[in-house]
C-alpha cells in the first residue's frame, strides 16, 4: 500500500481489534492529521478503548498546509476534512476513512480511498491475518456499521 492518511474510525477500530499494527506492515508511512489526534484524545478522555498515538513511532503527524484544499463541505467532521485536504497535497497516497459522506467526496476528487473493512482484506492478502469473518463479529460486536450485503461482499472478497 502507498502512503497512508488515516482518519479517526479505521484507527479506533483496528486497535479495538489489536490489528493497528497491521497498518505499518501494509504502508510504509502512515499519516495522521492534528484533527484526528485532537478526535482521539477527546474520545480518550470519555473513555473510549483508543491507542496513544505519542507511542506509535510509525505515525507521523502533519498538518495540511493549505485550509482551502478543500471546498468547504460543511457535514464532514474535522478529521475527515483534514484527512481529505492532506490527500490533495499529497496525490501518490491512500486514505483511509470510514465515513460514507467522506469516501463520496474522496470518489469526487479522484483521492484513493479504502476503509477498515479495506485493511482488514488487504492484512488477509498479505497473510497477516487467517480468517475475516471473526474480525467481522467482533466489529459487529463494537457498533461497526456493516450492512449485510457489504458483509457479504467482503467474506467473498477473502474468500471465507
Amino acid at each position: 500500500m502507498a502512503e497512508v492518511i488515516c482518519n479517526t474510525s479505521p484507527i479506533q477500530y483496528l486497535y479495538q481489534l489489536g490489528m493497528l499494527d497491521v497498518l505499518p506492515k501494509l504502508s510504509s508511512k502512515i499519516i495522521i492529521p492534528p484533527a484526528v489526534t485532537d478526535e482521539i484524545a477527546v474520545g480518550k478522555n470519555l473513555g473510549v478503548s483508543l491507542p496513544d498515538l505519542g507511542t506509535l513511532d510509525w505515525v507521523t503527524i502533519r498538518r495540511p498546509a493549505s485550509e482551502s484544499a478543500l471546498p468547504l463541505i460543511t457535514d464532514l467532521g474535522e478529521g475527515e476534512t483534514e484527512v481529505l485536504m492532506l490527500a490533495l497535497e499529497l496525490r501518490d497516497s491512500v486514505v483511509i476513512l470510514d465515513d460514507d459522506l467522506a469516501r463520496r467526496v474522496a470518489k469526487a476528487l479522484k483521492i484513493r480511498h479504502t476503509g477498515t473493512l479495506g485493511v482488514l482484506l488487504d492484512a488477509k492478502r498479505a497473510g497477516l491475518v487467517p480468517k475475516i469473518a471473526p474480525l467481522l463479529d467482533q466489529l459487529d460486536a463494537l457498533r461497526f456499521r456493516l450492512a449485510p450485503h457489504t458483509r457479504a461482499a467482503v467474506l467473498k472478497l477473502a474468500g471465507e
